[in-house]
């Protein structure tokens, strides 16, 4: 594998003038479950109005790496009914292609949220036995993802089922270019079954972004970045990214361990969304030739200023915008 840091010209850095680059039909596909979001800016209880949107984190990430410049398209089921409309009108309006969004009979799943700016909310879940809970590896073997720039899927999507999971597992297979990231949610799955789906695909894969302390305490079995860094290297990831919120990221990959600052935030309403923000960021301009840290800081700005909007998808900023807000921190 490329070590993906010189915004080289193969087709694992993401480089435009690639011949199998110029065959493909997304710059970045993003695969798992799109979910009805209904959120509150109040703690929940009888008679809280709910604002109905469309998120999950495939939707954010996919809408961050749009905006940031990639063509751009989710590998989905959505329920085939009023809410499925509602979720193919929202994800044209992000910029999203839906060529392969699949429509189903079932329901749609959903999670109720209450907006929370210091990210201590829980999510409520009306998801099992969605529409998007049943992709399977068939979905994913129809579905070209060799011929993309890059592809994203996650461990909340490895989580929802076995089809999931081997669906997963297949994406890993197929996708030239992998970024993973573990986004782990305990009441969806364990840290063991986590833990085994990340050593599974670690070796596959072009950057793995798990969070530290949380997540990797939980899945690689350290708090420090560093070090967690390191085994996914050991692993065989080619690169990682560790976040750390305020604390920045370590970006760890064949020219060794560095740090890169975090951006600061411009406002704190809700944390929802901005995780997958930096990883749809990143992979977008993986594929179209940025360096993993240049990447890494892109995304990273991103997410700082999704933290201003409400819901997974309030607040989507473009890439002028980020780079302007990088810049203005310069």
């Amino acid at each position: 594998m490329s070590d993906g840091t010189s915004g080289g010209q193969d087709v694992l850095a993401g480089g435009r003038n690639d011949s199998a680059y110029n065959d493909a039909s997304y710059d970045v596909v993003v695969v798992g479950e799109i979910l009805v979001e209904l959120a509150s800016d109040v703690p929940l209880a009888d008679r809280v109005p709910l604002t109905l949107g469309v998120s999950g984190d495939v939707v954010n990430a996919a809408a961050a790496a749009a905006a940031a410049g990639a063509r751009t398209a989710v590998l989905a089921r959505i329920a085939d009914d009023e809410l499925g409309d509602v979720i193919e009108e929202r994800l044209r309006a992000l910029g999203i292609d839906t060529g392969l969004v699949r429509r189903v009979p079932g329901q749609q799943g959903a999670y109720v949220v209450h907006a929370d700016p210091l990210g201590g909310r829980e999510f409520v879940y009306l998801r099992r036995g969605s529409a998007g809970s049943m992709l399977s590896p068939e979905d994913v073997a129809g579905a070209g993802l060799e011929a993309a720039g890059a592809v994203l899927t996650t461990g909340v999507t490895a989580a929802l089922s076995e089809s999931t999971r081997d669906a997963v597992l297949e994406v890993a297979r197929r996708a030239s270019c992998l970024v993973y990231d573990p986004n782990f949610r305990p009441r969806l799955t364990s840290p063991e079954e986590a833990a085994g789906i990340l050593r599974t695909i670690a070796p596959r894969a072009r950057v793995v972004t798990p969070a530290a302390p949380g997540e990797s305490s939980l899945l690689l079995g350290t708090d420090d970045a560093h070090r967690a860094a390191r085994i996914l290297l050991g692993l065989g990831a080619e690169a990682a990214v560790v976040t750390r919120g305020a604390a920045g990221a370590v970006v760890a990959d064949a020219d060794g361990l560095r740090e890169l600052p975090a951006v600061p935030a411009p406002a704190l309403v809700d944390q929802t969304g901005a995780g997958d923000s930096l990883a749809g960021t990143l992979t977008a301009r993986l594929v179209l030739g940025d360096s993993l840290d240049e990447a890494v800081r892109l995304g990273t700005a991103a997410a700082s200023l999704v933290l201003g909007g409400r819901g997974g998808t309030g607040l989507v900023p473009t890439l002028e915008q980020v780079r302007g807000h990088l810049g203005a921190l310069a």
